[in-house]
């Protein structure tokens, strides 16, 4: 073994295992023709010289880098914590590094993490939700990254959309709401202003008017627990009190359903109905047993990380980046029945 302060190059492993220096890239190249005993010889010498491949300088020179940019906002929050989770284990397995931007601040940090994106020459990026703003969209795509748009209502060319049938699941809970006896509907809301959010707002309002029903649409704060408990004191405390809501995210539901218990003494299900949507671990604890909408997050993951690994392999052809195709890919959220609703 070398010193630890020895950088050991391809053409050291070459010089061990007594073969030319392209019969190392080869052995370290995907789908390369080499023989299976210049393979071997070339893997225990770089195991006995402690070599490891500079994947970057590698692809540096085939001007794609590996490196994948998420963007995200609301890190914390369970669900884009199950996101990002996901999305980096399936580029990992891919083969990719993952650089995370956190968007929540909101001063020059944002642009600092982003141009040092642009300085290691990432391929890609993947906006997460709709919070990012528009700018920061513009700014990895003017720069020649190919990009991903997780429930986003942008459509640059060759980019794909990943976006939910906000439809169906409107429908889906207004028929919940129906069956179990409630009359009386709430939309609890964020002031985050997403597409997503938005187009849950609007399409269960109109397929509860479709249904004959009025909905009481409030809206506060960022997409939090504490917005939930808000929300609450606010529909809970009006002279027609809801005895259905569905939350924008479960998130919303669970601080809702605490301070409904917990200020007003109500139960759920027997006074109060409730949705939430995302389904993250807390809708399963005992406490809450939250009827709720599951995003895809795994086919999120997995087919975007098989979109961006067939554009790095030419699937996409030589097509100019402003005149190649948008791509959309709509998915359904399941809806989790369990005990937040009456005959769920």
């Amino acid at each position: 073994m070398q010193n630890d302060k020895t950088v050991v190059s391809a053409q050291d492993v070459a010089n061990r295992a007594g073969v030319s220096r392209s019969a190392v890239s080869r052995t370290y190249t995907p789908g390369a023709s080499v023989s299976d005993a210049t393979r071997a010889r070339v893997i225990k010498a770089a195991q006995e010289l402690g070599y490891h491949v500079n994947h970057l300088a590698r692809g540096l020179v085939r001007n794609r880098s590996g490196i994948v940019c998420l963007i995200v906002s609301e890190i914390a929050t369970p669900y884009r914590a199950m996101l990002l989770s996901r999305l980096t284990q399936f580029l990992q397995d891919a083969g990719k590094v993952a650089m995370v931007i956190n968007t929540d601040r909101s001063d020059n940090s944002v642009s600092a993490a982003l141009q040092q994106a642009i300085n290691f020459r990432a391929d890609a990026s993947i906006i997460l939700s709709g919070m990012p703003d528009r700018a920061i969209t513009q700014q990895c795509y003017k720069h020649g990254q190919s990009i991903i748009l997780i429930n986003r209502d942008e459509a640059l060319p060759g980019s794909l959309s990943i976006n939910l049938d906000a439809i169906r699941e409107a429908e889906t809970a207004v028929m919940a709401f129906q069956r179990a006896g409630c009359r009386h509907l709430a939309f609890a809301n964020s002031l985050a202003g997403t597409p997503s959010l938005l187009k849950r707002e609007s399409s269960f309002v109109t397929a509860a008017e479709r249904a004959g029903l009025t909905v009481t649409v409030e809206r506060t704060g960022n997409t939090s627990y504490e917005s939930g408990q808000l929300l609450a004191q606010r529909l809970l405390t009006r002279h027609q009190r809801p005895d259905a809501v569905f939350c924008v995210t479960d998130l919303v539901a669970c601080g809702f359903m605490d301070e409904a218990r917990q200020r007003f003494s109500l139960k759920i299900p027997e006074d109060l109905c409730v949705i939430g949507y995302d389904n993250i671990p807390q809708a399963g604890w005992t406490s809450y047993n939250l009827t709720t909408f599951a995003q895809p997050v795994d086919i999120f993951a997995r087919d975007a990380v098989k979109w961006l690994t067939d554009i790095g392999q030419g699937e996409a052809g030589s097509v100019p980046q402003g005149e190649q195709e948008h791509h959309t890919l709509l998915y359904q959220a399941d809806v989790v029945w369990r005990g937040s609703v009456r005959g769920g």
